[in-house]
């Protein structure tokens, strides 16, 4: 049986990126794991950051600042690692 861990680092997705799938999706994180990779290599990087920038704006309006700033970095990560299919960054 695989671990979260080993999932995890074969989804090509980070802990925190993952994290945004689970939240946004109300689902457990194993789960999000199998998500993401599908999306990933599926051609499903926009809705992945979608996600990411829903979960952003939503800690934003309840200004919970400490989520903000792990979204976001969770976001950078991302734009970095995926940069196709780029959506309008959250301001």
């Amino acid at each position: 049986m695989l671990t979260y861990e080993e999932c995890l680092e074969m989804s090509e997705l980070s802990a925190d990126e993952i994290a945004a799938i689970a939240e946004h999706e109300h689902m457990d994180p194993m789960i999000a794991v199998a998500l993401g990779h599908y999306l990933i290599t599926h051609d499903g990087e926009q809705r992945i950051q979608r996600f990411i920038i829903d979960d952003l704006e939503r800690a934003k309006r309840c200004g919970d600042h400490e989520k903000q700033a792990l979204l976001n970095s969770a976001l950078q990560h991302f734009i970095a690692t995926h940069p196709t299919h780029q959506t309008q960054q959250a301001s």
